[in-house]
């Protein structure tokens, strides 16, 4: 088929996207804006206008090394000279080798088995096949069910909506035909960093005769309310799974390779987990690729059972170019100094952003290593909101009441105060509109 847009025109290809591209979480009847990028470096997002945005965002909490780096782009380019893909399936590569044996270096000691998929959703999946078939395996056919967390978020895909928050979540839409399993409330901590597990231990008490596994996001709830707990919640969490015989699932998609100013959030609390989700800032945001970590026992136990294999086998799964990146990347994280400029970002950010708690429109303000978190008293409306931070000058995607960012760590002092100024700016506009009815699209 002929192309009869013409592309020289930005105009013309972002017409024909909001008259024909489904955007994530988008309503195409009242789309919410969508600007044309044109190029991105460092921490600037380069518009098709010729603006120039501070990303706040790092594409979704990906691009810990901001864009456009020499060392990742060079580690696709060398590897695109050998491969850009081979089937994994009876066929291995360096790159996968590689990047196996630092994930198992890297994270906790009892995890020895890695699988790789294609995205954070599919690693949740493959977590859950893992736990169910490792209770099948052992003769424990009755541990299907899962336990999960009011304002947890674990992904889109069918396996992963069901252990998402069903009440509050973004998918109540599907829950007629999702698994079902055991909600515990949130984890909570007071003020001294003690946890209460009460309820949570009434109920793996009560049903851990069919639980196979607990999943929860260590530290840091994402998406479902970015939400921070001590980790003595972990700690307690994970010595009522062994008691009572039951796996525990850490989905670290979010915050594993220093968001949370640890390298893995799960270190905070001195445990180590059965299974271990890894995604999102694994390539530095170039790629998609996703990891799943387990045990030796888990893996000799599926191994042993019916029918003796991991039911799961993604098409692109361990694709050369993304572990190759992946690789590049974790070696840049080492030699970045992550762990001061995480440290540097956070202590930036509870400055910044203490002067949004005196608006009246804002309900809490909080802070986690490289995360920062404006929670209002309303949903936002994106229509006119978002373009309001492109106002400003910064590039930062607020979603039901939280406007939040996560830079990249390369981010500088200057380019974070523009991020905190601009959140300040428009919330102060916000506020002076209220009590306008506002609501998230």
């Amino acid at each position: 088929m002929t192309n009869k847009l013409d592309y020289t025109t930005p105009s013309n290809w972002h017409a024909y996207d909001v008259e024909h591209i489904w955007h994530p979480y988008t309503n195409i009847a009242e789309p919410t804006p969508v600007f044309p990028v044109a190029s991105a470096q460092g921490v600037t997002i380069r518009l098709a206008d010729g603006r120039e945005l501070v990303d706040g965002m790092s594409s979704w909490w990906a691009a810990i090394h901001g864009y456009n780096h020499p060392a990742l782009n060079a580690a696709i380019e060398t590897q695109l000279q050998s491969m850009s893909h081979v089937m994994f399936g009876g066929l291995t590569h360096e790159p996968a080798v590689r990047l196996a044996e630092t994930l198992i270096n890297i994270t906790a000691e009892s995890l020895q088995y890695v699988f790789f998929a294609d995205s954070g959703s599919v690693a949740v999946e493959v977590a859950i096949k893992m736990a169910l078939q490792y209770q099948v395996a052992r003769g424990k056919k009755n541990k299907n069910r899962l336990l999960s967390f009011r304002n947890a978020y674990h992904g889109d895909t069918f396996g992963a909506m069901a252990v998402c928050d069903p009440v509050n979540g973004m998918h109540s839409l599907f829950s007629d035909v999702l698994p079902q399993h055991y909600f515990a409330d949130a984890p909570e901590c007071n003020n001294q960093g003690v946890a209460d597990v009460r309820q949570v231990s009434q109920l793996i008490e009560q049903h851990h005769p069919s639980i196979a596994a607990v999943i929860l996001e260590p530290i840091v709830q994402g998406a479902g309310g970015m939400r921070f707990y001590c980790a003595d919640y972990l700690r307690q969490l994970k010595a009522l799974c062994e008691q009572y015989d039951v796996l525990l699932i850490l989905d670290e998609i979010a915050t594993g390779f220093g968001r949370s100013g640890s390298l893995f959030a799960y270190q905070q609390a001195s445990i180590e987990p059965d299974i271990l989700c890894l995604g999102k800032a694994l390539t530095g945001g170039y790629m998609s690729l996703a990891a799943t970590l387990s045990s030796e026992k888990i893996a000799a136990t599926i191994s042993q059972g019916e029918p003796g294999n991991l039911m799961h086998g993604p098409t692109f799964m361990a694709n050369p170019l993304a572990c190759a990146v992946a690789n590049a990347s974790i070696d840049l994280l080492f030699r970045s100094g992550w762990q001061q400029r995480v440290n540097a970002i956070e202590e930036q950010l509870i400055t910044g952003l203490a002067v949004c708690k005196k608006l009246a429109v804002v309900n809490d303000v909080r802070v986690k290593g490289a995360i920062g978190v404006v929670e209002l008293n309303q949903a936002v409306d994106l229509h006119w909101i978002q373009p309001r931070f492109v106002e400003q000058g910064v590039w930062i995607r607020p979603f039901n009441n939280l406007v939040y960012v996560m830079p990249p760590y390369i981010i500088n002092p200057e380019e974070l105060k523009q991020l905190t100024s601009a959140i300040y700016n428009v919330l102060s506009e916000m506020t002076a509109i209220a009590p306008r009815e506002l609501s998230n699209c």
